[in-house]
């Protein structure tokens, strides 16, 4: 099933259910993917105003990657639902089948790499979403704000759904190196973030 002809309500309800699709790292995306969305508003409502005549260019360049990324973003929500299903049949394989290990750890890996890449697409919206607060229109700023707090959220879900995966894989060396990466971006990501929030929240 495709997640994006859902209807909203339809989502919800089939993230409210039993189903194992979508989950955590769906909704990330999803979470992720409004996020940038707001950052483009902010840029379409600044665009061809005169007062920023002088940022035109700038917010046009930033307007067309953050609706990429957005696009982008949508599509990790079929992607997470397609990475898990085969991890999930993995694990119905007995445990004296040969090779089900190797097959196990493949799908962790493939598990780890939609909500890995979710992380690394909020991570770039939320740098737009700077440029976006400090270039835009200032009657949007809130937009701005707004979104970025979604995809610092969005990339803190993500984190989540990465390291339930690499915590089962037997390659620790593996492991460690997308912990890392994840471990980076959280600490540097959370206060980019959390800057653009406070600039506007507390001026």
């Amino acid at each position: 099933m495709d997640m994006l002809e859902l209807k909203i309500k339809e989502f919800l309800d089939r993230l409210e259910s039993s189903d194992a699709v979508p989950g955590g790292g769906g909704a990330s995306a999803l979470a992720a993917a409004l996020g940038a969305s707001l950052g483009t508003m902010v840029g379409s409502l600044t665009a061809g105003k005169k007062k920023y005549a002088d940022v035109e260019e700038e917010i046009k360049a930033l307007m067309a990657e953050m609706t990429d990324l957005s696009d982008r973003l949508a599509a990790c929500v079929n992607k997470d639902a397609e990475m898990f299903a085969p991890l999930a049949e993995a694990y119905s394989i007995p445990k004296d089948t040969p090779g089900r290990d190797a097959t196990l750890e493949k799908c962790l890996r493939d598990a780890a790499s939609a909500p890995f890449e979710i992380m690394k697409l909020s991570c770039r919206a939320i740098e737009l979403l700077e440029e976006f607060a400090a270039k835009g229109s200032k009657m949007v700023v809130s937009d701005a704000a707004t979104g970025a707090v979604l995809c610092k959220g969005a990339m803190l879900g993500a984190a989540i759904n990465v390291r339930v995966n690499t915590r089962l894989m037997k390659d620790t060396e593996y492991a460690a190196d997308m912990d890392a990466e994840t471990d980076a971006m959280i600490a540097e990501y959370s206060a980019r973030a959390d800057e653009v929030f406070r600039a506007f929240f507390y001026r």
